[in-house]
């Protein structure tokens, strides 16, 4: 029995869709408390069609495995049964108490985000998927944000010159950042510590901004890593040189388990035209810019600073979505035929598990 609870963001685990797939192939009758997919589009009715919506109390008792976006309140983990599976997004590396407290619940948990980015978990890779979105509405928020227009227009009362676009950090967030300014007609500049990245900001018609002697290291899973001081310093001013004269800028850098680097300064902002927009997206970390708010639009300088990590919520309906395929996608690696198997020699299995 797989339990999908009300959330307080707007997107939900599991769509009717993933839910009729998994309990096709998986042998297993889902449970849904009734309202939980109606932000994102889903209504009862559609979930009854191959589930059961009900209330909160009777998905929680029926339940062996509960899988949320988000982790749920300590308080509702209390009311479960010893021994049920948790899926979710725990972030044990920003959140330390997290798996003593499910331990000491008796509770097993997965926490997707600790799924190495590899070939082999690119189906169950949440974080890739949400981030993508992300960088999506990243642009889409700046081009509403901003007093000036994207793309170049030629019109009888003059040309308008196309807007520039500076991404920092060329993860999925920012390569989707930098398809998304291209295709709606913008000059697009990219920075990433990690060299590899150089190629792919390049094949999306981006330039590509180098600073020298950035390490590297090819066993972070992805991640970029801490730079030495020099390396900092130079990259703000390479940073700075390129952000005043940009119209839009998209934020990305975060280090996993660190607060995340300055890397817009007071003087940077300072020199920025008013109207342009910044967009945030390293907030949850503590944000690239010293005025980035959580959750917020502040302005300084005229500049208009958006602080957001999780965008995705934006577009619940598409973000439920991939999230539901993600999800399933890992439930197939240790639930056949209604039976939970967990096979600790399975890497995806292995790194994701926070306590059993």
């Amino acid at each position: 029995m797989i339990g999908i609870l009300k959330e307080s963001c707007k997107r939900v685990a599991l769509t009717p869709q993933v839910c009729k797939k998994i309990s096709d192939s998986l042998g297993v009758k889902i449970y849904v408390e009734s309202g939980a997919g109606l932000q994102a589009g889903f209504t009862d009715d559609a979930y009854n069609m191959v589930a059961e919506a009900c209330n909160k109390d009777e998905v929680i008792g029926k339940s062996s495995i509960i899988i949320s976006v988000n982790p749920l309140p300590l308080e509702t983990y209390r009311s479960f049964k010893k021994g049920t599976i948790l899926l979710s997004m725990f972030e044990p590396y920003n959140d330390l108490e997290i798996s003593g407290s499910l331990k000491e619940m008796g509770l097993t948990a997965f926490s997707l985000d600790m799924i190495p980015r590899s070939t082999l978990a690119q189906a169950v890779d949440i974080l890739s998927s949400m981030a993508s979105l992300s960088g999506y509405q990243a642009i889409v928020l700046g081009a509403t944000e901003m007093t000036r227009v994207i793309p170049m227009l030629t019109t009888a009362a003059g040309t308008i010159k196309p807007a520039n676009i500076l991404i920092i950090g060329a993860g999925v967030a920012g390569l989707q950042a930098i398809a998304t300014g291209r295709r709606l007609g913008a000059k697009v500049f990219a920075f990433d510590v990690r060299s590899s990245s150089k190629e792919e900001v390049q094949s999306l018609g981006a330039k590509f901004v180098e600073v020298e002697g950035a390490k590297d290291d090819a066993g972070a899973g992805g991640y970029a890593i801490q730079q030495s001081e020099e390396f900092i310093q130079r990259q703000k001013d390479e940073i700075h040189k390129f952000a005043s004269n940009s119209d839009i800028i998209v934020t990305t850098a975060q280090l996993r388990g660190k607060k995340a680097p300055i890397l817009i300064e007071d003087r940077t902002i300072a020199a920025m035209k008013p109207g342009s927009v910044i967009i945030d997206l390293a907030q949850r970390t503590g944000g690239n810019t010293a005025f980035t708010k959580e959750g917020k639009t502040v302005t300084n300088n005229g500049v208009i600073i958006i602080g957001d990590s999780d965008l995705a919520d934006q577009i619940p309906e598409h973000a439920s979505e991939l999230i539901a395929n993600n999800y399933f996608n890992f439930l197939k690696l240790f639930v056949k035929d209604g039976v939970i198997n967990v096979d600790m020699a399975n890497p995806i299995l292995d790194s994701s598990m926070i306590t059993k």
